[in-house]
């Protein structure tokens, strides 16, 4: 475990070769500005371990020893934002970088001080404090490197250069306490290991199984976010196999936990493998990517279960699934919210299922002119990748999509011929009931 009394390590220019030219103008110039007005401002967090590693930053955070009311007196932009964690936004037109004050730790014999629950977990966090002090509330050493690009010099407090250099996840601090202090550090352990392909280091990796219940106790907005993060970050199937191996997937999806376990064909769990792959490949090539869509995936094996039961029991097929879906989704809420802007979407998906076995002209026509046309169509595919009986559908509707009107018009033709002909042999297989005993059969 890292100590208090570690001394900074300030690391030249010519030891970190971070390319300056990779730093945001705009964050070097808020840096400039602050240290002008006479307080300390450095890049911190993600962008400096990324900067590191070579790889493009998103974003920029910065951190400095000014208070959020002085950053907004230097920057007429500025908005300040947050209770539980005060943070300053400086904008640029719809863009904006993030400055937040140095925090101390937790003192909760002051009024506005830093408090935390019976369970450990922070409730409060406006504790400024001091750069020495500020290193030791960040959570993971690969984070807690402190970056001035005016100088050019680099500040280590707690070994996160050896950490990048080891390729290990290491959180600052007693493992179980910080993991108590906010249970998303489980999820940012595992979605940097997966994102930075780092295996987490052993102090920090021993508890997590056995804290993962506390995922529960966060609210279910934020873990909304936190998945969306972790699915849809370019690494989700890495992501998704970690989340399985520490046990938090029953605690953040737990339909999806169950549906693995129960499905003995390995159909869905190699449905959402296959999604998670595609979605990394999708958003690999800079395309876009729906919430809606990953959802339709992950609750779909409960939900066509649950429709296909109420069925037997003799409700109409779209009743039977709009009821399985509203259940789903409920069940699913009490984890983690699902706003309707994307409930919405995954739920016509999973209504447009029924109508691609449907060939008539008329509605095969207007079904691809359904805006929710393509992630229906994707859906089908990739039940069908997976192993469901649909794979006959799939290849019927790609064809049918990309067809000339002409050509459509055969399509249905053959497939009403088909399901005449196939009518037909029914019936006259129900008509040999007759008193007459029926022909020997072929000797050949």
């Amino acid at each position: 475990m890292l100590n208090h009394e570690d001394a900074a390590a300030h690391v030249p220019s010519a030891v970190h070769h971070i390319p300056p030219e990779k730093v945001c103008g705009r964050a070097k110039d808020v840096i400039r500005r602050l240290q002008k007005a006479g307080y300390e401002a450095y890049l911190v967090g993600g962008c400096v371990r990324d900067l590191l590693l070579g790889i493009t930053p998103k974003d920029f955070d910065i951190a400095t020893s000014a208070r959020p009311e002085e950053i907004r007196r230097l920057f007429n932009s500025c908005r300040l934002i947050g209770r539980r964690f005060r943070l300053a936004h400086i904008y640029y037109g719809r863009d904006y970088l993030e400055v937040a004050t140095f925090r101390a730790p937790h003192d909760d014999s002051s009024e506005d001080g830093g408090k935390v629950n019976d369970e450990g977990r922070i409730i409060h966090d406006n504790v400024y404090g001091t750069l020495d002090e500020d290193v030791w509330r960040r959570d993971f050493t690969i984070n807690a490197l402190f970056y001035n690009p005016i100088s050019g010099e680099l500040l280590d407090f707690v070994g996160g250069l050896e950490d990048l250099s080891n390729g290990q996840v290491r959180l600052i601090g007693d493992p179980e306490m910080r993991f108590r202090e906010d249970p998303v550090r489980l999820l940012r352990a595992v979605r940097f290991a997966a994102k930075l392909g780092f295996a987490i280091e052993e102090g920090t990796r021993e508890p997590m199984t056995s804290l993962a219940i506390l995922l529960e106790g966060v609210s279910s907005a934020r873990l909304f976010d936190e998945i969306i993060k972790l699915l849809h970050s370019g690494d989700g199937l890495n992501t998704f196999r970690l989340l399985r191996e520490y046990d938090m997937l029953q605690h953040l999806l737990p339909l999806t936990a169950e549906s693995i376990e129960e499905d003995s064909s390995g159909n869905f769990e190699r449905m959402v493998e296959l999604s998670l792959g595609n979605t990394d490949q999708r958003l690999r090539e800079g395309k876009s990517v729906m919430p809606g869509f990953l959802y339709a995936v992950l609750l779909w094996h409960k939900v066509n279960l649950a429709a296909l039961a109420l069925q037997t029991e003799g409700a109409p097929e779209l009743q039977a699934l709009n009821e399985a879906a509203t259940d789903a989704l409920r069940d699913q809420v009490d984890f983690t919210a699902v706003p309707r802007r994307f409930s919405n979407i995954t739920r016509e998906i999973w209504a447009l299922q029924a109508r691609f076995r449907y060939r008539d002209l008329r509605r095969a026509s207007a079904l691809v002119g359904n805006v929710r046309f393509r992630a229906a169509y994707d859906f089908l595919c990739l039940r069908a990748e997976a192993g469901e009986p649909v794979k006959e559908d799939a290849e019927w509707w790609t064809t049918f999509q990309f067809a000339t009107h002409e050509e459509r018009e055969v399509l249905c033709r053959d497939s009403a011929d088909k399901k005449g002909g196939l009518r037909r042999r029914k019936k006259r297989k129900k008509s040999t009931g007759s008193s007459k005993a029926a022909p020997p059969p072929s000797a050949e």
